[in-house]
């Protein structure tokens, strides 16, 4: 840690001990933002939405009713299952938690959080996955019982949302316990119990006892996120929930002194953070799409609230938006499936429909609805999130999904900020890693996947990142998941090309050198420096050559050092896909029809080999949600030999079975890759001493002049 990060730890420890966190009870006095106001005006102010942002609406509720049917529908369903007590958090499975709750019990592995101080408790060493009984206590069911209520009218569901939020406030004082853990949790704990309660605002149950509680909690929650907002080396998505949670405190209940008194810092904060998580070219810091997703719909939901609040929304909160929403249409075009790369905990901002985790489209339609972004509303996919938005913006949404399934051509992309490079082509879409490991000094949510390489035809995964699988539930697979050997890469020595230091720390980060980049060809030029901390150094050069009008991929690596090492390239497969050996490879299925064909070559000696579904390596397994994975091939090849090493791998997705003979050779600063297809020989001369120099059979003409951006 830098010596001004040292500092503001410390003071933050100081700041717990004596109750200087915000975590402390005041008197209404201290509260409120009138001195003469009382608590029965405050809840009929609240009623009438006087002096503040008002989001969910009886007749915005009757609207959206008659024109998503079908959503609503399955929103009540969710809302039925919550009234029974069933809970599906992540991978693990649905449990019953039973009434009345107690919400500091974890069914999974029958574990009590204890009812200490929530600063006393340290989540990371407890016999107990924190992820669960944080979910559990970000109270994001609340606005679904408050929806459910305003489309049908049942009681039971408002009266079961008031008697959840009761029995938690009698459970988790102001600072104790483990929802009171982190600023992060609080915040996004916050966002649903103030959006919820507007929705019952006119329930019979909110009493002015009821809603003082609440508002009380919620008066600590704002002051807590300010107080212990993440910083320095911990801000990245967690700052942004901290901010959004204070900032609908703010804009939700404004007759709080503290949260209106740090309104203006509040903004500005968040106005440079979002700038620092969503990069010029759209792409998250974070090298996440989950959590870009995330801290998107998290700024979303604040410029939704300043807007209905009458407050002057920062253009630079919806240029981050619009920015972000052109990068991701660029990767998923109008049929192509969601990237996957780095962490995913399946986290939502605020939840206001049933489904489990949100898509790329799901998110562009949101997106759409807040800034009017006719790109994001061409590619993007009605949710009821969206619907409110839309509703309570009168944002347009005639041209919602229009582009969706078209077959349209689209530019190749590199996103110089992110470091990402898509190449489209006819049906197929290839992708290059080439940006850092993550964001920040602790790099929290990447993963060690530096030239990773992604492959999908047709709308659907091919080669693809394995996932998260776990965060705190299985150490070893975390490190796996997040390690070089099951990403689409070369793992040199079976070590990770970034050390990692904990759960979300890298201790020593790779860092990538782009050479060239040419969209118009389809070749990107690149190496990364990660295993220059071997005993004998090494740099791993990769070349991916895929032209926009052939049906094959051409990868060639180069493990430039001085002694012997182990060299693994590695294929990870989507688990709907099986991986037969050839002789010289592997050919891959889908349904037993033939989709993609992979053969090796190098300058030494090289094997190939598959995995799947490994106990001991945790190696062939494919992850879709945070403590589940499935199983599912790792094709590639292996050679040990002393380096320079040259490696060929020649991936082909029509006409199977016409691949063969595939050689390499390195002479100096000369690479070249030959093998047969469709019987005829294709030959491709690399020029390492220059950048991008790469030309033969399959490419346009070289002509010196390569786009590095």
């Amino acid at each position: 840690m830098s010596p001004p990060e040292t500092v503001w730890r410390a003071r933050r420890v100081v700041d717990m001990v004596v109750r200087r966190d915000g975590l402390r009870e005041r008197a209404d006095t201290e509260i409120l933002a009138d001195a003469e106001f009382d608590w029965d005006a405050a809840l009929e102010n609240f009623r009438a939405g006087t002096g503040r942002a008002v989001l969910l609406d009886q007749d915005r509720a009757r609207r959206i009713a008659k024109l998503h049917q079908v959503q609503v529908r399955e929103l009540v369903a969710a809302a039925d299952r919550v009234l029974d007590g069933e809970r599906a958090y992540f991978g693990y499975r649905t449990v019953n938690i039973g009434s009345p709750i107690d919400w500091n019990h974890d069914p999974i592995t029958g574990y009590r959080w204890p009812g200490i101080a929530g600063s006393r408790i340290d989540h990371r060493v407890a016999a107990s996955d924190p992820k669960w009984i944080w979910e559990l206590n970000r109270l994001q069911h609340l606005p679904l019982l408050a929806q459910a209520w305003m489309y049908t009218g049942d009681s039971r569901y408002c009266e079961t949302a008031f008697e959840h939020l009761d029995s938690w406030l009698d459970q988790n004082p102001i600072g104790r316990g483990i929802s009171w853990r982190s600023a992060f949790e609080v915040g996004l704990r916050a966002i649903s119990v103030a959006i919820a309660v507007q929705g019952l605002r006119n329930a019979p149950g909110l009493t002015t006892p009821r809603y003082r509680r609440i508002i009380r909690m919620l008066d600590a929650a704002a002051r807590y996120c300010w107080r212990a907002r993440s910083r320095f080396s911990s801000a990245n998505n967690h700052v942004i929930g901290e901010l959004a949670g204070l900032l609908t405190v703010r804009m939700l209940c404004s007759e709080l002194a503290a949260p209106a008194a740090l309104y203006g810092r509040a903004v500005e904060t968040l106005i440079a953070e979002a700038g620092r998580l969503i990069l010029p070219d759209g792409a998250g810091a974070e090298q996440s799409i989950a959590y870009q997703i995330f801290t998107e719909e998290l700024l979303a939901a604040v410029v939704v609230l300043l807007r209905l609040g009458g407050r002057p929304v920062p253009s630079e909160l919806t240029d981050a938006l619009d920015r972000a929403a052109g990068y991701l249409v660029s990767l998923v075009g109008s049929n192509d499936p969601d990237p996957r790369y780095g962490d995913d905990d399946d986290s939502f901002a605020l939840r206001l429909g049933a489904e489990h985790k949100r898509t790329v489209r799901e998110h562009l339609g949101i997106i759409a609805a807040v800034t009017g972004n006719v790109t994001a509303s061409r590619y993007g996919q009605s949710t009821l999130t969206a619907a409110w938005y839309a509703d309570a913006l009168q944002t347009a949404t005639d041209e919602l999904g229009t582009g969706v399934g078209r077959d349209e051509p689209r530019p190749s992309r590199y996103a110089s900020h992110g470091g990402l490079v898509v190449l489209c082509g006819g049906r197929r879409r290839v992708s290059l890693d080439v940006g850092p490991l993550g964001h920040g000094e602790i790099a929290a949510h990447g993963h060690a996947d530096a030239l990773g390489v992604t492959l999908s035809v047709d709308g659907r995964e091919l080669i693809t990142d394995p996932g998260t699988a776990s965060f705190y539930g299985s150490p070893a697979v975390r490190n796996v998941h997040r390690g070089t050997r099951s990403h689409p890469t070369v793992c040199v020595d079976n070590t990770d090309q970034s050390t990692i230091g904990g759960p979300f720390y890298w201790r020593h980060r790779s860092r990538t050198r782009v050479h060239a980049v040419d969209l118009e060809r389809g070749i990107v030029d690149a190496e990364h420096d990660g295993y220059r901390r071997l005993d004998d150094p090494v740099v791993h050069r990769r070349w991916l050559i895929a032209p926009p009008d052939t049906a094959t991929v051409v990868v060639v690596d180069l493990i430039d050092g001085r002694a012997a090492h182990d060299i693994a390239v590695s294929w990870p497969l989507h688990p709907d896909l099986h991986s037969t050996p050839t002789s010289e490879g592997q050919r891959i299925t889908r349904d037993r029809l033939p989709v993609l064909e992979l053969c090796y070559a190098a300058t030494s000696p090289i094997v190939a080999e598959q995995t799947r579904a490994d106990g001991d390596s945790h190696l062939g397994w494919w992850s879709d949600r945070l403590e589940a994975r499935v199983p599912a091939w790792l094709a590639g090849a292996r050679c040990r030999s002393c380096t320079p090493v040259a490696i060929l791998s020649v991936l082909r997705v029509s006409d199977l079975g016409a691949l063969a003979e595939p050689r390499i050779t390195h002479d100096a600063s000369t690479l070249t890759a030959s093998w047969s297809e469709r019987g005829g020989r294709r030959e491709l001369t690399i020029d390492a001493s220059r950048p991008g120099a790469v030309f033969g059979t399959p490419l346009p003409s070289f002509v010196g002049s390569v786009s590095k951006s």
